[in-house]
């Protein structure tokens, strides 16, 4: 008589963001038992800030204590826009810094089966060869701009081969590229191109005023949908076997540029009005590309159908549907009257 296998827990920090958010529509919309849904017997967990400060080492241990966690998967951080990273670099050091340190290390005490991390392709050094791929991470310093935030998430991976060199623990860390979706911090002053541009966008079809997106609009970029983005989640946490990182991106030739974005979310908000550059506002850099080859290399390997990434035009129109539909309860960095 065979046992039935051990039940798993999966605990996800961070659960509220984003990515968690398209964790929990994957795991509500794959069938039980796929490639990407749910399995038998496993059950998740989704934190959010009201269960605890990560910061605080009795903190983390009573959340595990509670959940008892076989596997992690690790979002949760301090993030914020441009300007905030530039005004508050020892902030953003410190506080991920603790985080990360708890999680880690009570996930090597609890004896997690396996830890995956999120990074950032700020990681990466400043002056670097493209495209970027997982070998370059430590070759170099990152961006002057957000050094603070920028090191405190590398050093995971420093930390996740350390544990591993010393204990054996199975922790590894993925890099997403610009991530988007239902969820989305949608704040103009403070949150990433894409749903802030959402929000411009908006507004001025609502207030019947002009749409000026910041700069020329000729960057480019690489986006990822956040539901594609957890499909890949859960493919690292349950069949990628090294301790490096791995880049979960669209490839090179995805690359779309800001105006392209623009075009795209004008077309599904449905604004018809004024719609302008503002050219005296900064480009940012041109564009810094991401190779996919690795992924692409190791999720198509094993004779299964190839990942396939949704559409860009549909992605921002389900994320567009869900943000008009959400506006009253979004983030939207607007304090409610």
């Amino acid at each position: 008589m065979s046992s039935s296998p051990a039940k798993q827990v999966v605990l996800v920090t961070g659960g509220s963001g984003l990515v968690g958010q398209g964790l929990q529509w994957v795991l509500e919309n794959e069938p039980v038992g796929s490639r990407y849904g749910k399995l038998e017997g496993e059950e998740w967990v989704f934190l959010s800030s009201k269960d605890g400060d990560l910061k605080d080492a009795a903190a983390v241990e009573a959340i595990f204590q509670k959940y008892k966690p076989t596997h992690v998967i690790h979002l949760a951080a301090l993030v914020g826009g441009l300007f905030r990273n530039m005004r508050e670099k020892l902030t953003f050091l410190r506080d991920n810094l603790l985080i990360n340190d708890n999680v880690l290390e009570t996930s090597h005490q609890h004896k997690v089966t396996k830890l995956v991390s999120c990074l950032s392709t700020c990681v990466f050094p400043d002056k670097v060869e493209y495209p970027l791929d997982e070998t370059k991470v430590h070759l170099g310093p990152p961006h002057q701009s957000n050094f603070g935030y920028a090191h405190g998430k590398r050093l995971v991976d420093v930390q996740n081969h350390a544990y591993n060199d010393q204990f054996g623990d199975n922790f590894t860390s993925v890099i997403p590229t610009n991530i988007f979706g239902p969820g989305d911090n949608y704040s103009i002053e403070d949150g990433h191109v894409l749903p802030g541009l959402c929000h411009k966008a908006y507004l001025a079809k609502k207030n019947g005023t002009p749409f000026v997106v910041w700069g020329s609009g000729k960057p480019l970029r690489q986006f990822i949908y956040s539901r594609d983005l957890a499909k890949l989640f859960i493919w690292t946490l349950r069949e990628y076997e090294e301790i490096d990182p791995v880049i979960l991106s669209v490839g090179e030739d995805e690359e779309v540029s800001i105006k392209t974005v623009a075009d795209a979310v004008v077309k599904s908000i449905g604004f018809t009005g004024e719609y302008k550059f503002d050219t005296s506002k900064s480009d940012g850099q041109f564009r810094k590309p991401a190779s996919n080859e690795k992924l692409l290399r190791l999720i198509n390997s094993k004779g299964v159908e190839p990942f396939k990434f949704t559409p860009f035009e549909q992605a921002i129109d389900e994320s567009v549907a869900w943000f008009v539909e959400n506006y009253d309860t979004a983030r939207t960095g607007v304090i409610p009257q």
